[in-house]
């Protein structure tokens, strides 16, 4: 089974650009500690069974899920929900 793992940061480059995706997604583990990881990474962690994300953004919880380009690029969003703005975009910067 999964873990279930809480996306809290976020990492863009340029970060104000809507046609570049998310180069990175963080967090805190229950220890303290700071995790980071590549979008692949997580893209390929969810594939295998090992993570499932979600982010927690006002009173919203939301999953986080694989989506795919029309150019074909894998990539990360939120399931689609009422909340604006996009549950993952708005997240902060990761250090």
């Amino acid at each position: 089974m999964a873990d279930s793992v809480r996306i809290s940061c976020i990492n863009k480059v340029p970060r104000s650009d809507p046609h570049h995706h998310i180069t990175h997604v963080g967090g805190v583990n229950s220890d303290g500690t700071a995790w980071k990881l590549t979008e692949q990474a997580a893209i390929d962690g969810i594939r295998a069974g090992k993570w499932a994300f979600y982010v927690h953004v006002g009173n919203h919880t939301v999953n986080v899920i694989i989506a795919r380009s029309q150019a074909g690029h894998d990539y990360l969003k939120t399931v689609a929900d009422s909340y604006r703005p996009d549950n993952l975009l708005s997240l902060p910067e990761c250090p």
